[in-house]
């Protein structure tokens, strides 16, 4: 699914963050929004906080025992990722791709993984190999657990490792924004206990890469793509207003 791809390359789950309620301000601070972020994250790829459900800074600030201040940032943070949408005047929301966007975020992708794997093919070395096994080795693992989630994310630092391998930063960087919103795709629309394609997909693709069969590696990439795409499920649901102390309590 470059300095950009270092923030995904750490899938394992985070600890949850330690909440101190009614802390205030006094519970802001980087490391204690980076926790907070991360367990925002983590709800939403999860799927307990839905999309189009809305996040109010007073509710999130009461649950975590920070400022409204300190949350704006984490949303805004979020937002880069296309996870949050923040609306004037509304406030912030769990984005919910449309179908629209869901094709759009899918077509870009292959219009440009699949151009990368003759360079990866190029470059990669024995070392790598190994690395993009073990990921995909990680997966599989993360299915057969049932953490949907942890699978996800290790299915998009998969991709996203290739990208960096083909040796072009702006390209990798493009792939992991994009990657991050494949992420809330499948989190939402896809179906439980697989991630739409085979779960040897991913060893074939290394296989052609390091056999030097390009072409080969780039229709197999076109259809490992479309396989996902083509496994969503997308159903348009009404905006909510989720229970904050239900999720992160």
């Amino acid at each position: 699914m470059a300095k950009s791809a270092s923030a995904a390359s750490d899938t394992t789950t985070p600890p949850k963050a330690k909440r101190t309620r009614g802390a205030g301000k006094a519970g802001d601070g980087a490391e204690r929004h980076d926790a907070i972020y991360r367990e925002i994250r983590e709800a939403i790829v999860e799927h307990r906080l839905k999309p189009g459900a809305r996040l109010r800074e007073d509710a999130l600030a009461d649950v975590f025992g920070v400022s409204r201040t300190g949350v704006r940032k984490i949303l805004q943070r979020l937002s880069l990722e296309y996870l949050v949408t923040l609306t004037p005047r509304r406030g912030a929301s769990v984005s919910r791709p449309s179908i629209e966007e869901a094709r759009d975020v899918f077509a870009a992708r292959q219009l440009v993984e699949c151009q990368l794997m003759p360079w990866v093919s190029r470059r990669l070395k024995p070392t790598d190999g190994a690395e993009l096994r073990e990921l995909a080795e990680r997966e599989r693992q993360a299915l057969r657990r049932g953490e949907q989630s942890q699978a996800i994310q290790l299915s998009a630092r998969f991709h996203q490792r290739l990208a960096e391998l083909s040796g072009n930063t702006p390209l990798a960087e493009f792939i992991e924004r994009l990657c991050s919103r494949s992420s809330l795709i499948l989190a939402v629309y896809g179906g439980h206990g697989h991630l739409g394609c085979e779960s040897h997909d991913h060893d074939e693709l290394v296989a052609l890469l390091e056999s030097g069969k390009e072409e080969r590696a780039v229709a197999f990439m076109r259809r490992h793509l479309k396989a996902i795409e083509a496994s969503l499920s997308i159903e348009e649901s009404d905006d909510e207003t989720p229970d904050l102390n239900a999720i992160f309590g």
